[in-house]
């Protein structure tokens, strides 16, 4: 069952539960993920990609309403430094058809969102491209994955204002909903150290009717929960969210697993998060499916 609209499911009472990780779940399940393919390595052999349909589908199975396709390093430059611009568009199909795969069997409403990432490293704003770069890229990025049938186009961890900008305005011509999400780092900035306060108003311009719900993600929890009440102020008209990492980057792996992995006191952490306003929750790097599952368990009773 597929609901075909984002606000569907903003329209409810009860928070919109995400997706977590794929990147390191692949790891952890055996998949390659050294840099600079990261997780686009799970489509180079059909059974890694068959691990990436197990993944999605474990996802539903723990009560996530939308599953983001694994399309944060399958960009035209990204396989390219990898050498595979080649395969850039059966890359991206082999994306959606998995989530989408995986989102037919769901019992509910189930949204396939297409991901869309920082053109460069998630953690070197000042990597960000030329403004004009930005926009034919992510205007290219975003239409394929519109052609391929997503539900909606989640512009996640963007670092730098340049680059969200473009890449909301670049989205926006496909006509799809949009989700944004931001990669903040204290005490109440962009990690490329723009002020938050100057930033969201004019991204929520750029985003237009499109926008749907801005977020935070790819920081620590202590990161998240310091800043989140006062990004909760900016923008007050639309949905607010958040989904953290556990762990750290890695410059060979992509990232470095933590030693423990609460599942529970990660869900206990988010629910605290909704009774201050939070209506999309998820995970990042380092989430699991466990994880979503126990979060679904939290968000349907209050927080202690």
């Amino acid at each position: 069952m597929t609901v075909r609209k984002l606000g569907t499911l903003l329209g409810r009472s009860r928070p919109v539960l995400l997706d977590g990780a794929v990147g390191t779940e692949l790891s952890r399940r055996g998949v390659p993920t050294t840099l600079p393919l990261w997780s686009a390595h799970a489509f180079v052999r059909a059974e890694w990609t068959a691990v990436l349909t197990r993944i999605h589908e474990d996802y539903v199975r723990a009560g996530a309403e939308i599953l983001v396709t694994n399309t944060f390093r399958a960009t035209r430059r990204a396989l390219g430094r990898a050498g595979r611009g080649a395969d850039w568009r059966a890359f991206n199909t082999l994306a959606v058809r998995c989530a989408r795969d995986a989102a037919s069997s769901a019992p509910g409403p189930c949204l396939v969102a297409g991901g869309i990432a920082p053109l460069e490293d998630c953690y070197s704003p000042h990597l960000v491209p030329p403004e004009p770069e930005c926009l034919a890229e992510h205007a290219r990025q975003a239409e394929l994955l519109a052609s391929l049938g997503v539900d909606l186009i989640f512009i996640e961890t963007m670092n730098s204002a340049r680059e969200a900008r473009a890449a909301l305005v670049a989205a926006g011509d496909c006509g799809l909903d949009l989700l944004l999400s931001l990669c903040p780092k204290l005490p109440f900035h962009l990690l490329s150290g723009e002020p938050l306060e100057e930033v969201v108003p004019k991204l929520v311009d750029a985003g237009g009717a499109t926008l749907r719900g801005i977020l935070m993600n790819c920081a620590a929890p202590e990161v998240l929960e310091t800043i989140f009440p006062r990004f909760l102020a900016l923008a007050p008209e639309l949905p607010h969210g958040l989904y953290a990492h556990l762990g750290e980057r890695d410059d060979v792996t992509g990232w470095k697993l933590p030693e423990r992995h609460e599942p529970e006191l990660y869900a206990g952490w988010i629910a605290r998060r909704v009774e201050e306003g939070a209506r999309l929750v998820g995970g990042c790097c380092g989430t699991t499916p466990e994880h979503i599952a126990a979060l679904n368990r939290a968000i349907a009773r209050p927080a202690q």
